[in-house]
């Protein structure tokens, strides 16, 4: 088996092709197994042809990574919805999904669109501090059971809860992460809400799966609550007791400290 190149030398660049587009079908299977889930590779050529993006990682000719996004309208702004991105375990913790998601911030600015979202399991919290701390993304809503429950044997049987990330690429938030520097919260400490998600989720998903699903809908409530409050989640800090959710009122962002 050929080993893994350094990161450095991996290229991020546009999919063309059936081919390549058949090269996403087929590394989602990799990553997820076959499920009701699956993204057909139709929708890869749409995306492609229509606006979204189908972005690849290449290992030299191998492809190991890809982001997938659709393109969407709301409320006057034109924005991205990200719906997938996935790494072979092989090549996971080395950079290459937040390189994809840079890639994708620059060729969304350089076509004048400045949102992506995409969804993600609040459960999950070394994807939630990607997302938040390391992008800057916000998320300002929760979805319960957002695409149903599945076969898939990621979740278990359990409601697919998603929480929306929004991420405003010209923000200062943003541009300040990723310049390499700290999020500097907006409120002080007294005005923050957290929401604490226990260490030990996969083992209780695989072991215990009615104590995993009490912790979900606990995590559901705290989150309606907060969010329907006018906060927004802006970070979350991981240590042995789990992930811990950090949330500001919006109103701090909307008043213009980071209001993109």
């Amino acid at each position: 088996m050929t080993a893994p190149t350094r990161a450095g030398e991996i290229q991020i660049r546009h999919c063309h092709g059936l081919d390549e587009f058949q090269a996403c079908y087929q590394l989602q299977q990799r990553v997820w197994g076959e499920t009701e889930l699956d993204v057909p590779l139709p929708l890869f050529v749409v995306a492609a042809e229509t606006g979204g993006q189908v972005l690849g990682a290449f290992d030299g000719e191998k492809m190991v990574g890809f982001t997938l996004a659709i393109t969407g309208y709301r409320e006057d702004t034109l924005f991205l919805h990200s719906h997938m991105t996935a790494v072979l375990e092989a090549y996971r913790d080395r950079g290459i999904g937040r390189r994809l998601k840079r890639f994708q911030r620059d060729d969304a600015l350089n076509r004048g669109i400045g949102l992506v979202e995409w969804t993600f399991d609040p459960l999950e919290v070394k994807n939630a501090y990607l997302n938040l701390m390391r992008l800057g993304a916000i998320a300002g809503r929760y979805v319960p059971n957002c695409y149903g429950i599945t076969s898939s044997p990621l979740h278990r049987g359990m409601p697919t809860d998603r929480l929306v990330a929004e991420w405003w690429l010209e923000s200062p938030r943003v541009e300040t992460l990723l310049d390499g520097r700290g999020i500097e919260l907006q409120t002080p400490p007294s005005e923050r809400a957290h929401i604490l998600v226990p260490a030990g989720i996969p083992r209780l998903r695989r072991d215990a799966p009615v104590e995993a699903l009490q912790v979900q809908t606990e995590l559901r409530e705290q989150f309606q609550k907060w969010l329907g409050q006018g906060y927004i989640a802006t970070g979350i800090e991981i240590g042995p007791e789990g992930g811990r959710y950090i949330l500001e009122p919006w109103k701090n962002f909307s008043e213009g400290n980071d209001d993109p």
